[in-house]
């Protein structure tokens, strides 16, 4: 029951939506295709893309938010770069949204991913040294996840506004008073402390977990500096995950992460000039790098910066 009261929730949130701005539709050029995920010999659903010509191309596998699903209008702009760049794109619904427990970073839908990605390298002409993965919200949740998984996959890694510990977001989606914690929870198989089966759940399903593995990626996380103010995940996801990565002396202090969310500004030790025209008016206004790993803090909320991100990836060979 509560399930369903969730779904009902999703739909009528999206209704809203709906009503008060007409929801873009997905380019004709953009078809559905399933898959073949081994983990569960399971056919799976994407959106897919190819202009069909035979030499080889760049790969994007772009990954749908927390609530959503493969059809989502929100990622269209992934696929229109990849129109426009002649790029292959691939959108898979890796189990749909994070409210059950095959979905939220799961074995099943991790394997997903891959299982997409090795699907167009059989099908298609495919540039192997520009295989690119990116995500935002739960899908940057994914995506840190799939590059710690399966390192080796990807050339560059951007995940923008990501969940990266859902421990701490049960809790921040508590004192917030939204339906996160629900959905965590049906995830989980209940809420944290529950159980150690259900707090391992937590901890396999948490990028924070594994992301040490992923110290060979090149990989970029962003986050808008009023997100957990002005959105549901607070910017300390996206700074810890660098802190995960980068080397000691790169690290954020505890006192400079808890200041960046508080405050919703900087830290005074840490402001310095900045200047990337590719975010426009979401202009950087903290940014780090250390080996392979970059943060960057920007100007907004819970949301991404397509050709910041997209533009990113492009250049990385």
């Amino acid at each position: 029951m509560k399930r369903t009261c969730i779904y009902l929730m999703v739909i009528l949130m999206n209704a809203q939506i709906s009503s008060a701005q007409p929801t873009e539709q997905w380019p004709e050029q953009v078809r559905e295709i399933t898959f073949f995920s081994a983990v569960d010999s399971s056919m799976q659903p994407a959106l897919f893309y190819d202009s069909g010509h035979n030499t080889p191309r760049p790969v994007l596998v772009a990954l749908h938010t927390w609530s959503g699903g493969y059809k989502q209008s929100s990622s269209i702009p992934y696929a229109r770069w990849c129109i426009e760049k002649d790029w292959l794109f691939i959108h898979p619904d890796f189990r749909g949204p994070n409210d059950h427990p095959q979905a939220c970073g799961s074995p099943l839908a991790m394997a997903d991913i891959q299982a997409a990605l090795q699907w167009v390298k059989e099908n298609c002409t495919v540039d192997t040294s520009r295989i690119y993965l990116i995500g935002n919200s739960g899908g940057g949740m994914a995506a840190l996840l799939a590059a710690a998984l399966y390192p080796d996959s990807w050339t560059a890694v951007s995940a923008w506004v990501p969940v990266t510990d859902l421990t701490a977001w049960y809790a921040e989606g508590l004192e917030r008073d939204n339906n996160y914690p629900e959905m965590v929870r049906l995830s989980c198989g209940g809420p944290p402390g529950a159980s150690t089966t259900v707090d391992r759940e937590y901890r396999q399903r948490s990028p924070l977990t594994h992301l040490s593995k992923a110290r060979g990626v090149k990989l970029d996380i962003n986050a808008g500096i009023h997100d957990g103010h002005q959105g549901s995940v607070p910017i300390s996801h996206t700074l810890r995950a660098f802190n995960a990565l980068a080397e000691k002396e790169d690290r954020l202090s505890t006192e400079q992460i808890a200041y960046f969310v508080n405050e919703e500004k900087v830290p005074p030790d840490l402001v310095e000039p900045l200047d990337d025209t590719s975010y426009g008016e979401k202009k950087p206004l903290f940014r780090r790098q250390s080996g392979n790993v970059r943060v960057t803090i920007f100007e907004g909320g819970h949301e991404i910066v397509f050709d910041a991100a997209l533009q990113w990836l492009a250049a990385h060979k």
